[in-house]
């Protein structure tokens, strides 16, 4: 189960990182491969905005359910099956911009199958990290979801460029297949022996199965009935929620409309900025794990309580990276703008050590279910912030407004800086570090 020098529960987490980056791999690479067939075939931009939104939709309807079917049959298996899912799905249909609806089934079953995995990793790691490894824990593998952006905008354009679009699918299926053969090769239940100080962190052994003389004993998280009322009004849950809501809304927002505003906004060319458009990306991968490295030193050296660590973490990278979106529009150089747009991104990635890490702090026994409920909200900013933003600079256009003016993106980035300042209150006031649920 590991040595002392390096603990299963560290392959554990490292396997969760390589589960997410490639998980944002195949969600990137998905919109370099359509795009480049699409625009071949001359299909419009009504059909090409179905086809790309179609995964959120799955992804939205799949987060609730991914949380309970974690807590009942259990994250590792629930991972396995759903990145089996998505990379079969990738292996074997064709990209034909076309076949409309083959490729808004196949788009419903990725969103669908990827729906399972957060929720998923959120039970296996509150199972494995004990509360003082969760924050740098947590943060490091959700920061493989930024590492696999990067890397996806750096490397597939090529690949889509020598060796075609449908390549990318069968790059994204081979790398999915990888990965579940080392989940599967080395993923585990968590035994007691792991967590010496299991007792006293307030995980308890009903959280981890026991070594027997002749089996595992069964986790009683799968058979206990999930408080689902307390959870849905339960304050510090909803501190939760409206804080992805806010990551996710300024997230996506940035992610679909950057490139735009580069293009149009600025009148630069993507290309000509090279490697330099990857850095707002890379800087969330970076504070991501500062964020979860000072979380953890916080708590661990009783510097903060559990509840002021989460409640600051997340108030400084909120508030700054608000600052940051509401000035971007006034910056009139690539360089100014990937300044602002590397500081807003990262310093939401900060925040993740706070509201994200929160799930496992309050209830480590319904992490999976917390995460699922609040990541659907995340799910649905995405929907909402991305078709917003597009009705507001159709907005400008038809108010006589020149694209290339800040007037015209004021309203685009104030929005999300705006819910940034007002998650970061709504955070302070209700959320909590201490453990509610038993």
């Amino acid at each position: 189960m590991g040595s002392s020098r390096f603990p299963k529960r560290y392959l554990i987490v490292f396997l969760t990182f390589i589960c997410t980056s490639v998980c944002y791999i195949e969600r990137v690479g998905f919109s370099i491969a359509y795009t480049a067939a699409a625009d071949a075939a001359g299909v419009n931009q009504s059909s090409k905005g179905v086809i790309l939104s179609t995964f959120y939709y799955g992804y939205a309807c799949s987060q609730v359910p991914g949380g309970w079917a974690a807590q009942k049959i259990g994250g590792r298996r629930v991972l396995l099956l759903s990145f089996l899912l998505w990379s079969l799905t990738c292996a074997f249909v064709p990209l034909d911009p076309n076949r409309t609806l083959v490729l808004v089934i196949a788009r419903l079953l990725v969103g669908v199958a990827q729906g399972f995995i957060f929720p998923s990793i959120h039970t296996v790691l509150a199972q494995w990290v004990p509360p003082h490894e969760r924050s740098r824990s947590v943060s490091f593998t959700t920061s493989g979801m930024y590492l696999g952006a990067a890397m996806g905008m750096l490397m597939l354009p090529s690949l889509v460029k020598y060796r075609g679009p449908q390549s990318v699918f069968l790059a994204e299926a081979a790398l999915g297949a990888m990965w579940s053969l080392l989940w599967f090769s080395y993923a585990t239940d968590p035994p007691c022996s792991e967590h010496p100080k299991a007792s006293a962190s307030g995980f308890g052994e009903s959280l981890l199965p026991l070594k027997g003389s002749s089996k595992l004993k069964v986790d009683s998280t799968r058979t206990s009935t999930i408080p689902w009322k307390r959870i849905v009004t339960s304050l510090p849950v909803w501190a939760i929620v409206v804080n992805n809501f806010t990551f996710h809304y300024a997230l996506y927002v940035l992610m679909n409309w950057l490139p735009t505003y580069f293009e149009l906004g600025l009148g630069i060319s993507l290309q000509e900025m090279g490697s330099s458009k990857m850095m707002p990306y890379l800087n969330m991968f970076l504070f991501s794990n500062i964020g979860g490295v000072i979380a953890d030193h916080f708590v661990t050296r009783r510097i903060l309580s559990i509840t002021k660590t989460r409640k600051l973490l997340n108030t400084v990278g909120f508030i700054v990276a608000s600052l940051a979106l509401m000035a971007l529009p006034y910056f009139r150089t690539s360089g100014g703008a990937l300044f602002c747009s590397s500081v807003a991104l990262g310093f939401l990635a900060l925040g993740r050590a706070g509201f994200a890490v929160n799930h496992m702090d309050i209830a480590p026994r319904y992490a999976g279910i917390i995460m699922g409920v609040s990541n659907t909200a995340g799910t649905l900013a995405g929907i909402v912030g991305v078709d917003l933003t597009g009705r507001l600079l159709e907005a400008a256009k038809d108010a006589q407004l020149d694209l290339t003016s800040p007037e015209s993106w004021t309203s685009v980035f104030s929005i999300p800086g705006l819910l940034c300042i007002f998650s970061s209150f709504v955070f302070l006031v209700l959320s909590t570090g201490q453990r509610i649920f038993d």
